[in-house]
């Protein structure tokens, strides 16, 4: 099952970011915040109605224990939601799509894992493949904005914000994971549910710390129903999230580099849904990945 939660996981997550693009406002100073306080009320929502439904004794302590792995997360997508105001012009976006593969190589240096040639191919294929997608995307863009502007903003240079930001979130992003990967995996620290409810109550507080600072700090309005697209963006992510947990709770070191993929959803998502056209190197990306994921779970039932 870990094989399907995972493709599940991509493919909520690949949603998720298109309303991420479509809610950030170069514009707003804080619209990362308001991102944050979002995306941990859904997070909250569904962390008291999962515990109620399934009558699950959650224990305080868990959100302890979990910290260092919520943590990591929380800093990571924080500085996703801050490096999106900078993304348009930034060739280092492939690196923070590859926080998947870091993940898998201290799981494989630190672990005794003995990984197939199928397998092995199958993470080469995804990994490399979403790292090439990126970099056509952020190709495209600077073609699109050159087109439009002889003399480009400032604010979208490639600079060190533009660069910090994905590398940041890279080597954050994959420490979480391989975390997790030791929580939920390797040593089995913690459950699945109590790691979910721990992270999204975590993230919760998070949300509420946010709002407090957004509101009486800085003075800022906040409308939670005009913030309907990061909404949207937020119960994709919570959907990703759980059934994340499952999947690295059984696989982690397979399992990280295809739930990485989520971008090449995104990308394909966006065909759908917001009518973008693709090139033929974008089409030939996506079906080397589709390649490798279909490798994954031939791998699976071998």
């Amino acid at each position: 099952m870990w094989f399907l939660f995972a493709l599940l996981t991509a493919f909520a997550w690949g949603a998720a970011d298109l309303f991420y693009k479509k809610g950030s406002d170069p514009g707003d100073r804080y619209s990362h915040i308001k991102i944050v306080i979002m995306v941990g009320l859904v997070m909250g929502i569904h962390a008291i109605s999962y515990m109620l439904i399934q009558g699950i004794a959650f224990d305080p302590l868990d959100m302890l224990r979990y910290l260092p792995v919520s943590a990591l997360y929380i800093l990571s997508m924080t500085l996703g939601y801050i490096g999106l105001r900078y993304m348009e012009l930034s060739i280092a976006s492939p690196v923070q799509n590859s926080s998947g593969a870091v993940t898998t190589i201290l799981l494989f240096i630190f672990f005794t894992h003995v990984l197939s040639g199928i397998q092995v191919t199958g993470i080469i294929l995804i990994t490399g493949g979403v790292v090439a997608i990126a970099v056509l995307e952020k190709r495209q863009e600077l073609r699109m904005l050159r087109a439009d502007s002889a003399v480009l903003d400032k604010k979208y240079q490639i600079g060190v914000m533009a660069i910090l930001f994905p590398i940041l979130y890279c080597i954050i992003d994959g420490l979480g994971t391989f975390a997790d990967g030791i929580y939920l995996d390797e040593l089995s620290l913690i459950s699945e549910d109590a790691a979910l409810l721990a992270y999204e109550f975590t993230f919760f507080l998070c949300a509420v710390i946010a709002f407090i600072y957004l509101k009486w700090i800085k003075k800022q309005s906040f409308h939670l129903f005009r913030e309907r697209v990061k909404g949207y963006a937020a119960i994709f992510e919570t959907i990703g999230q759980f059934f994340y947990v499952f999947a690295m709770a059984n696989n982690a070191i397979i399992a990280a580099p295809l739930i990485a993929s989520y971008s090449i959803f995104s990308v394909i998502l966006s065909r759908l849904f917001l009518k973008e056209r693709l090139s033929k190197l974008q089409y030939s990306v996506i079906v080397v990945v589709m390649i490798g994921i279909a490798l994954l779970g031939i791998a699976d039932e071998l």
